[in-house]
């Protein structure tokens, strides 16, 4: 267990060390911590290969008061923490709006970069636009941080259920509920980045490969950003899952060695 100490709070991160060249960078969801990356973990140390989890700014271990939210500050704390674990070559694997931190911080990460996982990807977009018909409207993410104050257990465990495919175990849904009660109460100021997230210039400016990964059964994440995000970047390939928003959580063993032949296919 370690931290990133910054000017206003700390950022808890985990470094599992390896002496393979890639090491996996874990960003999770938005509310969620770096324990739903176990079983990620476990997969990627079975095979040799190193991984860093990160609690963002707000969730899991991480201090909860920081005033900037923003993904492109929790996408700084990466970078940070990524040259504070001194590894010369990562691979960011980003899980819903941790997809957008992980687009973010490839960007600042440059050369450092050798691959980019989008997992149930908040990213290029979220919403909708003129120009981009997939996702939710920005007045629904805008309503979100009043549903939250109104009636917080209630909709956290609305979010709970949605998080996965219908009928998914319910002791993972208990455990994501879980996990947005714990978020701290500025985690919701995160989410209205997404209302005018537009990161295609990015995503399509990377030479290195990006593998999309999405649930066909996505209710939080329309499941055709997944095959857009692919098609955006100049190295895109798209995996599709019989899952909800969650494939790393609801098919691990799938999940896990999609990663694993992503890793080794950079070698």
């Amino acid at each position: 267990m370690a931290f990133l100490e910054t000017d206003v709070g700390r950022i808890h991160y985990d470094h599992y060390r390896s002496d393979r060249a890639a090491t996996m960078v874990l960003i999770h969801g938005w509310g969620m911590s770096g324990e739903f990356w176990n079983s990620a973990v476990e997969a990627l140390a079975a095979t040799g290969y190193g991984a860093i989890v990160i609690d963002h700014r707000g969730c899991g271990r991480s201090d909860r008061a920081f005033r900037d939210m923003s993904i492109d500050a929790i996408a700084a704390d990466v970078a940070a923490i990524v040259g504070q674990c001194s590894v010369d070559q990562v691979v960011l694997n980003g899980w819903s709006l941790g997809a957008a931190i992980a687009v973010a911080a490839a960007s600042r990460l440059g050369a450092k970069v050798a691959g980019l996982v989008l997992t149930c990807g908040a990213t290029p977009r979220y919403t909708q636009a003129d120009d981009f018909p997939h996702g939710g409207k920005p007045e629904d993410v805008l309503a979100i941080a009043g549903a939250i104050t109104a009636d917080r257990p209630g909709f956290f465990r609305m979010l709970a259920q949605g998080a996965a495919a219908e009928g998914a175990n319910p002791a993972l849904t208990d455990w994501f509920e879980r996990a947005f009660l714990a978020s701290g109460p500025r985690a919701s100021q995160t989410l209205m980045d997404l209302v005018t997230l537009d990161q295609r210039d990015i995503l399509s400016s990377f030479a290195f490969p990006v593998l999309s990964i999405g649930g066909k059964k996505d209710g939080i994440a329309d499941p055709a950003i997944a095959g857009f995000a692919a098609n955006c970047a100049r190295n895109g390939k798209v995996l599709m899952f019989e899952t909800g928003h969650s494939p790393h959580l609801e098919d691990p063993a799938r999940y896990n060695a999609a990663i694993i032949e992503f890793m080794e296919s950079l070698a």
